[in-house]
Order: structure tokens, then sequence, then C-alpha cells
């Protein structure tokens, strides 16, 4: 079965030398592809070790591993060194990040890497060197922002930009600061030799009900001995929305005319469906219209579309839901990090869709298709199939250590010195950091008669070299040593959707 995956990407540079990074809040390692791997899945701008940048530092003289692997068997296998991060006008030194050798994994569009933005525990470099957090802690536990968060904003539409803002909230975007709906996340249990200490691992909050049409249904947890409710991670390095079986089998049964069309948990919905989705967080139900959910047209069977979401087998870790950028391109979305012994972590939504606006109707769905030209190059079996019923593993975590939402640990968090502006039952909206973007630029005229006039245009993105470090060409090096500014405390940085693409 073939679906469309999208990615998301920002512009970093390490050592002054600018790369395209997939963002991902699934993980927790940035890596980038270096000079040293030369298959074909590396074709990309690759950071390159001739150069010897003037900020790189070696860890353990390159003899520290990175590995990091993927449910489809991809992987990306190197060494862990330190580089200076650049995010627009932050500046990290001395960051972790894996460099690559070894790949099987294609990138297209220039994205040579990727920049994980999840917590210190799901990292194998953390793990590997415990003084190496990953990018966004380390800014947060050295207090280098404005507020220990960052802001995501992925476009409603396919050809919008969106943006990625680091230590505020994109007002650009959030009209209300008061409108946000917070959302404590979920610790996990300590599993293997980890500490006996409850921790955070995952962007993760609790589900509350799913909504088809304005019918409430009450998701299972996998667990259900562990958790009264279902877990969602939001993930932004998932181009599609994943649930357990015993969930998504009822909410296709409330669309007329879904089938389930691989064994994989794929179902198929009429593409003239008029059903909005809704997940609700917080006491709040944030809405999902057919083009929000609908993937495209079945080319073998062009009245019948893919659809999200889609079923997976149960995993160990008790995540229930992921949720990734078909329902994120509804919201803004704002993780926080938490305080040391102040604040728990949080995850922000601000919802970009009106839960009480008519549904779209078939007309509107077509059109939509149309423009995005969204075939999908797939045949449908001409038989029904059975929804299957996988067998649940073992909980991963260690049951024998108690676990509470909105737990707030001592260390491993942002620094304490920071003041907490978002409590459990209080949140201090004035508190909370923005930052607005500059989308024009103003031009001032003085006209002969002493008339002050302005003019404005739409500001051009800036030509970037990806790849290249400064000074060096053909293998040669010229350059001196580069002092980087200091950091100060917030970053707007435009975020990028690649084009849509079909993959297995």
């Amino acid at each position: 079965m073939q679906c469309f995956h999208r990615s998301y990407f920002a512009v970093i540079q390490l050592g002054n030398i600018s790369f395209r990074t997939a963002l991902d809040t699934g993980s927790s390692d940035a890596w980038l592809i270096s000079s040293a791997c030369t298959t074909s899945a590396c074709s990309v701008p690759k950071y390159q070790l001739a150069y010897k940048s003037p900020s790189f530092v070696t860890v353990n003289n390159n003899q520290t591993a990175f590995n990091v692997s993927f449910a489809d068997g991809t992987f990306a296998n190197g060494f862990v060194a330190l580089e200076t991060f650049q995010v627009k006008n932050l500046t990290v030194p001395n960051q972790g990040f894996g460099v690559v050798s070894h790949s099987n994994l294609s990138f297209t569009d220039d994205i040579s890497g990727l920049l994980g933005l999840g917590f210190p525990r799901l990292s194998t470099i953390f793990n590997s060197v415990p003084s190496l957090t990953p990018f966004f802690a380390t800014m947060a536990q050295r207090g280098q922002l404005e507020y220990p968060l960052f802001g995501l904003n992925l476009g409603m539409n396919t050809s919008d930009t969106g943006s990625l803002t680091f230590g505020a909230v994109d007002g650009s975007v959030v009209s209300n600061i008061s409108s946000i709906v917070w959302n404590e996340v979920m610790p996990f249990a300590p599993f293997g030799s980890e500490s006996n200490a409850s921790s955070y691992l995952q962007w993760t909050i609790p589900m509350g009900n799913l909504t088809v049409n304005g019918t409430s249904l009450t998701p299972i947890p996998t667990y259900s001995n562990i958790s009264r409710n279902s877990l969602a991670l939001f993930d932004v390095g998932t181009s599609g929305i994943f649930g357990p079986f015993q969930d998504v089998s009822r909410i296709y049964s409330a669309i007329p005319g879904s089938r389930l069309v691989d064994e994989a948990g794929q179902w198929v919905v009429p593409c003239d469906a008029n059903e909005t989705i809704s997940f609700s967080f917080g006491h709040k139900i944030f809405l999902m219209q057919p083009t929000d959910y609908l993937i495209g047209p079945s080319e073998s069977t062009p009245d019948l579309c893919l659809s999200w979401p889609r079923a997976r087998a149960p995993t160990s870790d008790g995540i229930d839901w992921q949720l990734g950028t078909p329902f994120l391109r509804t919201v803004y979305s704002i993780f926080s990090f938490g305080i040391d012994t102040k604040e728990a972590p949080m995850i922000g939504l601000f919802p970009l869709r009106n839960a009480t606006a008519p549904v779209q109707s078939p007309d509107e769905v077509a059109s939509f298709f149309s423009a995005a030209s969204a075939t999908v190059s797939t045949v449908l079996p001409n038989f029904l199939l059975s929804t299957p019923s996988p067998t649940t593993p073992p909980y991963a975590f260690n049951t024998s250590v108690s676990v509470s939402v909105g737990e707030i640990v001592s260390s491993g968090l942002a620094t304490s010195t920071y003041s907490p502006a978002i409590g459990s039952h209080h949140v201090n909206a004035t508190a909370i950091p923005t930052l607005a973007p500059s989308p024009t630029l103003a031009t001032f005229i003085l006209t002969s008669d002493g008339q002050l006039v302005t003019s404005v245009s739409t500001a051009a993105s800036p030509s970037i070299t990806l790849g290249t470090p400064p000074g060096w060409s053909n293998g040669s090096t010229s350059h001196a040593r580069v002092t980087l500014g200091t950091a100060v405390f917030a970053a707007f940085v435009p975020l990028f959707l690649l084009s849509a693409r079909l993959v297995l």
C-alpha cells in the first residue's frame, strides 16, 4: 500500500555551514550526513570533514558510536562529535551531534539530516555521553531562551510556509495566548537498567474522547490497567495519524462506505465523505475536516479515498496514538520543556480550525484533490477484509514505580532560574513571550514636496548555499577562526514543507 509522505525542514548552521534538517519531535538526536558517507543514499549536501571546521570538537577521538534505526529498516551510523549550532540568532556552542558515515535512509530535497526536538532520555547521544543533551534541551538547561518552549506552525495548506519559534510563541498565528489549551506531558516509569524514578521520555499527553460527526467515542487504552486514558504522541516527523485497531475500526464504522483494504491497517472511505473527525485534549475539541484526514483517491477506484487514521498493532510503550502532520497542520502546537522543581512539561494547542464550522462539501473536497494532484497510485482489493486482532506485547516499563501526570522532577528539565508561567491550574498568559515575524519590507520615499511615502513589498527569502563551508573550494581550506555572536532570547525560523512524494 502506498501513501503520501511529507516532511518539514528548517535551515540551521553548523560551524557557519548551512544545512536543511528535517524536524522530528518523536526523536531527540541531531545528526547530519558527512563526507565519509559515499553510498547513493548520501547524495545530499554533506558535512565536510576535510574542511576541519574551527568549531568542530572530537569526542573520545571519534570513537563514540552513533547508531539510530527506524521501524522501516532504515538506519544511520557514525560517531558523536561537537559543533557550534546556529539557528537564526541563537547560537549553541559545543552541541553534540551524530556524524553519519553509513546510511540507507534516502533523503530528498537537499535535506542532510535530522533535528530531534525530544527529551534527553530518548537520545542515543545522551545515553552514551550523559553530558551531551539534545539541541533544545541544551538551550533550556543553559537558560539561553526567553522561555523554555518552542512553537510549530506547519501551515494549513501544503503551499504555506510555516514557522518554528524557539523561546517564544509565534504572535502572527496565536491571536490570543489565553486561548491556548495546555496539557501536562506524561512521564514514564524506568525500564531495563534505568534509575528507579519516573521521568519524561516523549511528547505524549492523555487523550480525551474521539468524535465522528458529533458522535463521541471513548478511546480504549492498550494497557487499561496502567493508564485510564489513551496516550497520544505529537510527532512532526510522522506524516500520518496512527491509532490502535480497537479505536480506528470504530471511527470508520461511523463513516458509511468505509472498508479496510490491507492487513496493515489502511482504510478507505468514499471521497464524498462529509464527516468530521475530532480529537479531544484538555476538554477542548480539535476538529479535522475531510481535506485534513483524506489522503487522496485510489487510482484504481477513484471514488474511494485512502484516509487517516491508519491502524497499527499495539506497542509495548503504551502510546496508543501517534498524531503526525495531518493533525498538527490544524493546530499551532507549543512544546514547553518544563522547569526543574517548578513546572512540568506541557503541550499547548491553539486551534486553527473552527470546531463549529460547517463540514466541507464534496465539491470543495474534489476541488482540493484536483488542485493538489493527490491521486494515490494503488490498487484496492476487490474483496472485504476482516479487522485483525493483533497480540499485545508485555508492557515495557517497571509497573512498581509510580507515575503521575504533571510530575515535576528535580533535574533534567530547564534550569530552575526560569520563573514558571504555565501551571497546572493557572496560566500567566502575560508571562509567555511572543515573537512576530517580519513578512514585509518597507521602503520610505521622500518626495519633492517633502511628503514621506511608504511602500510595502513582500520580503524575499535570502539565497542560501547548502553544505559549502566559507572560503572552501575543492577540498582546500582558506579560512580564519570565526567568533560567533552571543545568543539572544528567541528565534523565529521559517519552516518549509517538502513536495509530497509517494513511498511504500
